[in-house]
């Protein structure tokens, strides 16, 4: 059993990632926790305020049970899935706060949110909101940007700079997903120009091919200046579907989802991200 938290705010973003969310997890028996967490300002500046420990829907405003009620039977017009269950969250704290929160009293296994793409994660919006999560929540997060629509993930790149070391359990969950999907790893390594590996990076490749000797995978690299234009023309050039980084690698991390500065840059629009932590 699988517990799985998403955020809403009730947009067409986060309304997209609850579509992805129950294909992705359509094989897997899941406990799909749906929050939603009202702005601070709104429990302060009323005559009413919300006691905090409590995370049950009667204590939203009339508005949001609302909007509540209505996502709920938008759900239940989907195709019924009997390995999925649902439940209904208010929250009138601190939306970082919140998440944690959840994460502790329901044993979160994976958050799902939507975002307007790479570039919005800087807004006041709920990709404001997803950068937090991504960089201050130490749980796996699966973003999925606004224009991405299911399809079975058939090829995961998996871009690192192999500087890191690779924990079991970032592994286990990279494997797992792997499994449940019936799909292969493809590892890109990105220089700026065509160099050998130090020791380390040997090292740590080594390890990530022997801790994957039971899963489909390949080794890639690509010599190009900017990562960016790498991961685009890697993506474009294989069936990827899905892209997967460990938040430590911050290198790659931070310039592949955070600053996609070049205009043909698309796949921080399409291609779903996996966001990993040790």
């Amino acid at each position: 059993m699988k517990n799985i938290l998403i955020p809403t705010d009730f947009s067409d973003n986060s309304w997209n990632a609850i579509v992805y969310a129950l294909s992705f997890f359509r094989k897997v028996k899941c406990n799909f926790f749906l929050l939603h967490v009202s702005p601070y300002e709104e429990m302060m500046g009323g005559t009413t305020f919300y006691d905090t420990t409590n995370s049950v829907v009667e204590n939203t405003t009339h508005s949001h049970k609302e909007q509540m009620r209505l996502l709920q039977k938008k759900i239940e017009k989907l195709p019924l899935n009997t390995k999925h269950q649902f439940f209904w969250i208010n929250e009138y704290i601190f939306f970082i706060d919140a998440i944690r929160k959840q994460i502790e009293h329901k044993h979160i296994d994976f958050i799902v949110m939507g975002t307007k793409g790479a570039s919005g994660l800087k807004e006041k919006t709920i990709g404001s909101n997803t950068g937090d999560v991504i960089t201050k929540v130490k749980c796996p997060v699966l973003v999925v940007p606004e224009k991405a629509t299911y399809t079975r993930p058939r090829e995961i790149a998996f871009p690192t700079d192999y500087n890191i070391s690779y924990k079991n359990r970032v592994l286990h969950t990279i494997a797992e997903i792997l499994d449940v999907h019936n799909t292969c790893l493809r590892i890109l390594h990105v220089t700026k120009k065509n160099q050998k590996l130090s020791g380390l990076q040997e090292k740590n490749k080594d390890f990530l091919d022997d801790a994957l000797e039971d899963i489909e995978h390949s080794f890639h690299f690509l010599s190009n200046p900017n990562i960016e234009e790498a991961v685009q023309c890697f993506v474009e050039s294989r069936d990827i579907t899905m892209i997967t980084m460990i938040a430590k690698n911050l290198n790659f991390f931070q310039r592949i989802l955070f600053h996609p500065t070049v205009e043909k840059i698309s796949y921080h629009t399409t291609i779903p991200f996996l966001v990993l932590h040790e």
